[in-house]
């Protein structure tokens, strides 16, 4: 009989994923999980669409199309984690700062700690983590735990 796993962290209840698709997404996805469920915590997953005005206006379907795939991210990561148990809800923000939308998300819900991956899709990657991580890092009003893939 294998035995449960233990929470690595006191009084955790509340944990808040940001993902974006990539690599780095999928590892802080089974972190939070492997942690949500030690911990018996409520999992939100959340997921910016980096937007602006100008291209909102020149390209509405492409947003569309970004928002149903990012939709459809969540959607199947939801599933992962109720699948082993843990309560889930997703939540998706199209904007231009994603880290505001994360840090924001954060406080309404009151989190105990954000989970997310060290890097993100952009093809000019900082040298040791995402620019959108570093400024969750240093605006976030709780923990912040960084994946590598």
């Amino acid at each position: 009989m294998g035995e449960s796993p233990v929470c690595p962290i006191g009084g955790l209840r509340k944990v808040l994923l940001a993902v974006d698709g990539s690599l780095h997404s999928e590892a802080a996805l089974r972190e939070a999980i492997g942690i949500a469920k030690a911990c018996t915590t409520k999992l939100w997953i959340l997921s910016v669409i980096e937007v602006n005005p100008e291209f909102e206006s020149l390209a509405p379907l492409l947003v569309e199309k970004a928002e149903q795939e990012t939709r459809g991210l969540l959607d199947s990561m939801k599933k992962s984690a109720e699948k082993e148990g843990i309560e889930c809800e997703t939540l998706v923000h199209e904007g231009e700062e994603p880290y505001e939308f994360i840090v924001d998300e954060a406080e309404k819900k009151q989190v105990d700690m954000i989970i997310m991956g060290r890097h993100g899709r952009k093809g000019l990657k900082r040298l040791l983590m995402g620019s959108v991580t570093s400024k969750v890092i240093g605006h976030a009003p709780c923990s912040v735990l960084v994946v590598k893939a």
